[in-house]
């Protein structure tokens, strides 16, 4: 089993959003286009923000990241009609 679930993942990006707002991911396949963006990051040379990071791959890091809410993930500001 993976460690923390889709479930528990949303519910920690989620925490400080208001009721009535949209929450900031929805679904599982935000959760991963978060957590992969973040991990491409890593690989490219950004430097982890959580301790006990050597010898975990890139995306174990990411995962823990957000998890321990040392990486917010932003919601899509609305495109305009030009892009």
């Amino acid at each position: 089993m993976i460690h923390p679930s889709y479930s528990e993942l949303i519910k920690v990006v989620n925490q400080g959003t208001e009721e009535d707002e949209t929450p900031v991911v929805s679904s599982r396949y935000s959760i991963v286009l978060a957590t992969s963006k973040r991990a491409r990051q890593l690989i490219a040379g950004a430097e982890p923000k959580v301790e006990n990071a050597q010898g975990k791959k890139p995306l174990s890091i990411a995962i823990d990241e957000l998890y321990q809410g040392k990486v917010k993930i932003m919601p899509e500001e609305n495109k305009s009609e030009e892009e």
